[in-house]
């Protein structure tokens, strides 16, 4: 069984669409399908929108309701791991809460759902003793935690870069002045090398400046 719990805690439901008659003696004209903006962008570049809880507790509808609440995020539901599994192959998540009551007589089971978690927060919890406004304030502090993380390491990727960059720049910069005070250099090259002088200069005072 799968069932997803929205933000306000109610599972969706669409209503059935109704036939538009056509004119007589006219053909029905279809309007174009709107792609939506979701589908535009990579799968990479979308940030996972919704937790997935494996368990087959009694009332998970209404912890799930209280997480929707406290998070502001979807969750669906799963009741075994199979189940977890096949949500897992569909799409991303940005936390993965497994029942202990599942995980336990099935490690290696459990297992398999981690390695197919991907970035997700992985959580294993005993729904039985946590209760549902203690799991909402465990899966926020693990998101705020994660989101952290990854901020940090964004900051320190994007400093190595710049320090790869600017140590290639300057070395650029430095041959290329070389090579233009050098007195045997054509003037068509050396026009060509006052321009990378330029541009490596103007590119390391960016390199320099710092961020905001």
């Amino acid at each position: 069984m799968q069932q997803t719990i929205s933000r306000t805690g109610a599972a969706p439901s669409a209503a059935p669409e109704r036939p538009t008659p056509s004119a007589p003696g006219r053909a029905a004209e279809r309007a174009p399908e709107r792609v939506p903006d979701r589908a535009l962008a990579p799968r990479a570049m979308l940030a996972p929108q919704a937790i997935l809880m494996i368990t087959a507790i009694a009332g998970a509808e209404g912890c799930a309701s209280n997480l929707a609440a406290t998070l502001g995020l979807p969750v669906e539901i799963v009741s075994s791991r199979k189940l977890g599994l096949a949500a897992l192959r569909r799409r991303d998540y940005a936390a993965v809460i497994v029942d202990e009551s599942i995980a336990e007589p099935d490690p290696v089971g459990a297992d398999l759902l981690w390695k197919h978690s991907g970035l997700a927060v992985p959580l294993q919890v005993n729904f039985a003793l946590l209760g549902c406004a203690r799991l909402g304030r465990e899966v926020k502090a693990a998101l705020a935690r994660r989101e952290q993380e990854q901020s940090l390491a964004l900051r320190a990727a994007t400093s190595c870069l710049e320090n790869d960059l600017k140590s290639t720049v300057t070395g650029l910069l430095l041959q290329s002045e070389l090579a233009l005070s050098e007195p045997s250099v054509p003037p068509p090259l050396a026009a060509k090398l006052q321009l990378m002088v330029e541009l490596a200069g103007s590119l390391r005072r960016k390199l320099e400046q710092p961020r905001l």
